[in-house]
């Protein structure tokens, strides 16, 4: 699927319940992977069982310096030799973040040139957020008024999540997705975000606003024994009811895994480690998308 047909089977009227099994990617992203090289990150993921990946924010340099992956301010053609490199281990990439918050002053060029970046390297989906305090949520309905329509131009989605303040929760995304109005512009849901910002309940949130949803940041959080995001099956969400309203949408969505960790205990100290706990993930979430594909026994 190219990112223009993809970027079609996003129209309002495909996100009724169609009948149709949503297709989800399960990515995981480089972010857990931070502490090494971005092609041991991509190494790692492949063989934990991933097609797909979803880009972090740095990773160590050749000199072994921690270094933007991609700088919002680099050419178009550093995302084009990233995919590149993703693309030779096997692996396609379907998500990057902004890693420029939405209410920032430079949000607007920022997004511009990340939708160039994307569309450069192939992916489809561009994530960002903000926390849009009071007096900052128009500032973030500017960002995404100028970037939605470059992006749909571009063949691009740019996915807003929860991230506290005004975006505290799905349905506070969903009235910043109405104020913007465009269809380049929809919600990667959080729901480890939603319960651990302000303590609201993802599951009764996620009803209330998954027509907009088309992409998940897939963590988990437990608020005890120790108040901490963690990887999936490891928190108190119950993934088989948070992903039951996108069962059949009859779309494309990635679920792009930001955290992979256990709580209450030390990261992994190896990369061998990390890959461990990438392919618990993956195969806790393929678990449950294979239980919710089930037919029901009467």
């Amino acid at each position: 699927m190219t990112r223009r047909q993809l970027l079609a089977s996003l129209a309002p009227a495909a996100m009724a319940q169609t009948g149709a099994a949503t297709r989800f990617q399960l990515a995981c992203m480089t972010l857990p992977y931070s502490p090494y090289p971005f092609e041991r990150a991509l190494k790692g993921i492949r063989a934990a069982g991933y097609d797909y990946v979803a880009w972090g924010t740095t990773h160590p340099d050749s000199s072994g310096k921690r270094a933007p992956l991609l700088d919002w301010k680099a050419p178009s053609s550093r995302a084009r030799e990233l995919a590149a490199v993703t693309k030779d281990h096997g692996l396609t990439p379907v998500m990057m973040f902004s890693t420029v918050n939405l209410e920032s002053p430079d949000s607007p060029d920022a997004h511009a040139r990340r939708v160039d970046q994307c569309a450069a390297a192939g992916i489809p989906f561009l994530l960002t957020f903000g926390k849009t305090e009071a007096g900052q949520r128009e500032q973030a309905i500017r960002c995404l008024k100028h970037a939605g329509p470059l992006a749909r131009k571009a063949g691009v989605l740019i996915t807003i999540k929860q991230h506290g303040g005004n975006t505290a929760t799905g349905a506070d995304c969903s009235r910043i997705i109405a104020d913007v109005a465009d269809e380049g512009v929809k919600m990667c849901y959080d729901s480890g975000n939603v319960l651990d910002y302000d303590n609201h309940d993802p599951l009764p949130d996620i009803k209330a606003c998954w027509r907009d949803v088309r992409a998940f940041a897939i963590k988990d959080h437990r608020n005890w024994p120790t108040d901490t995001d963690c990887g999936p099956g490891f928190g108190e969400i119950d993934h088989y009811k948070l992903l039951e309203p996108v069962m059949r949408t009859g779309l494309t969505m990635p679920l792009a895994f930001e955290n992979i960790f256990e709580p209450a205990v030390a990261r992994p100290t190896t990369a061998e480690g990390v890959d461990a706990l990438a392919r618990r993930a993956r195969e806790y979430v393929d678990t449950v998308i294979r239980g919710l594909s089930a037919p029901r026994k009467a």
